[in-house]
């Protein structure tokens, strides 16, 4: 069983934040060297940017505690959002940011309570950054990128650039959940994170993309939150792994393909008195809004 305190707890990894929608297209060509396929990599999700304002999907996420032997540990949490990206609203950069709203906590109509409930701890932020930002040059230089060659196998059609990131500064400390839910926190985690991006060799088009921590993280706990809550003095962050997979949805009236997330699988393995969960993202029902208020899906 999974290290408890009193009541579930889990833990935030504020470095990786939920993603949704990517859009990249090109046309075949011979492989480009690292630099030229980052820059154009970079230049398509900017558009995307800009073009994904019209699209909306419902993404369903389930939430599963495990324990040691990562096999489930009590009851699962599902919830469903309307999601949409939204342009940076300062203007000064072409980041983007995920915006949901919640539509059902295990299959009802959310509540009240919901907000403040121990249960909710793991749901998903209403506003979060979109995950592919670091493939932008304004972010490109906290990362260095290297030619993975080609895929082998079932990915024998593919390309793959590796990425690790710099190592930040500072230290990882636990901190109360800021929504106010019970037995619920959050943590800023300065590690280096390493991973993989898959592109289709012919159109450049991401297939799937890979992140994990390096090596395993202690976290802080201040002294007031030991005393309220029976921590201990450091809590040990052993695995964070993140894996997006995407697939062509394509729009009619007018014709259009976009490459969009089908599924996000997270595995966060924590001990010290914080719950380690297992979580799946899917997204479904992708829809565009038009002038004059069409909606086509």
């Amino acid at each position: 069983m999974a290290e408890r305190g009193p009541g579930m707890r889990a833990g935030r990894w504020t470095i990786t934040a939920a993603l949704c929608l990517l859009a990249v297209s090109a046309t075949a060509q011979a492989p480009p060297d690292i630099e030229t396929l980052l820059a154009r990599v970079g230049d398509r999700i900017a558009d995307y940017y800009k073009r994904a304002q019209s699209v909306v999907c419902t993404e369903k996420t389930m939430v599963q505690p495990v324990g040691r032997d990562y096999a489930p540990s009590g009851f699962a949490r599902v919830t469903e959002y309307e999601l949409r990206v939204e342009p940076d609203e300062t203007g000064e950069s072409a980041d983007a940011k995920v915006v949901r709203e919640l539509l059902r906590v295990n299959g009802r109509p959310p509540r009240d309570k919901d907000k403040k409930d121990r249960a909710g701890c793991t749901d998903a932020n209403p506003l979060s950054n979109e995950p592919l930002a670091f493939l932008l040059p304004a972010h490109r230089s906290e990362y260095t990128f290297a030619s993975g060659g080609f895929g082998k196998g079932k990915d024998r059609n593919t390309v793959i650039i590796e990425f690790t990131s710099m190592k930040p500064e500072g230290k990882g400390e636990l901190a109360e959940d800021p929504r106010g839910h019970a037995d619920c926190f959050t943590w800023s985690l300065p590690v280096v994170v390493k991973g993989r991006v898959w592109l289709d060799a012919e159109t450049y088009q991401v297939i799937r993309v890979e992140q994990r921590m390096a090596g395993m993280a202690d976290l802080s706990v201040p002294m007031k939150l030991q005393r309220k809550h029976n921590l201990d003095n450091n809590v040990t962050v052993e695995r964070h792994e993140t894996t997006i997979r995407y697939k062509t949805v394509p729009f009619h009236d007018p014709e259009e393909a976009m490459l969009l997330p089908e599924s996000i699988d997270t595995l966060i393995v924590v001990r010290g008195g914080l719950e380690s969960v297992r979580s799946r993202q899917t997204f479904t029902e992708y829809r565009r809004f038009l002038t004059a208020g069409r909606i086509v899906k």
